[in-house]
């Protein structure tokens, strides 16, 4: 499919989706902030957790996050998690390790050899990543809920006046 389609895709999905405009850009927030956050195999999980435990849309999250975590954004999410968490923990994840695991887990030796490369990296690298990568998330968090507030707001009045009209007519 080709960007300008996939575009217009998620734009109508977006447009289509029901609900209070505040529980729909909540729910584009967390879907950002869950989708920005290099957690990858627990994406979906935490953002029906957490769009359950706040009542918020989770459609509208689990798309926001599929925007924004996609293979064309996994490296510079990934790489700049890794700089910011660098610098606000007192670990060190360099680039070199990150090569040496995925070169392994690349040559597929097995379930266990993967979960081992994994576990050597250590809970060092989790840190690393995660703190960096819920700092680069929040920003991006709050911009999402203010522009996608306004986008929902807009639709629903776009809404709100084509049916006001239309009864008018008939």
């Amino acid at each position: 499919m080709n960007p300008r389609r996939r575009t217009r895709y998620f734009y109508l999905k977006f447009m289509r989706l029901k609900g209070d405009p505040q529980s729909l850009a909540l729910g584009a927030a967390i879907g950002v902030f869950i989708g920005v956050v290099p957690i990858m195999p627990l994406h979906t999980i935490f953002i029906v957790l957490i769009t359950l435990m706040t009542r918020t849309s989770t459609i509208t999250a689990l798309l926001a996050s599929f925007l924004v975590s996609n293979p064309l954004t996994f490296v510079p999410q990934y790489y700049l998690s890794t700089i910011i968490g660098n610098v606000l923990t007192p670990y060190e994840l360099t680039w070199s390790r990150i090569k040496e695991a995925v070169d392994i887990l690349q040559h597929h030796q097995g379930w266990y050899k993967s979960l081992m490369v994994l576990g050597d990296l250590g809970y060092e690298a989790v840190i690393v990543l995660v703190v960096g990568g819920a700092v680069m998330a929040f920003p991006c968090a709050v911009g999402s809920y203010f522009l996608s507030m306004r986008f929902f707001q807009q639709i629903r009045k776009r809404y709100s006046q084509k049916h006001f009209l239309d009864q008018i007519r008939y």
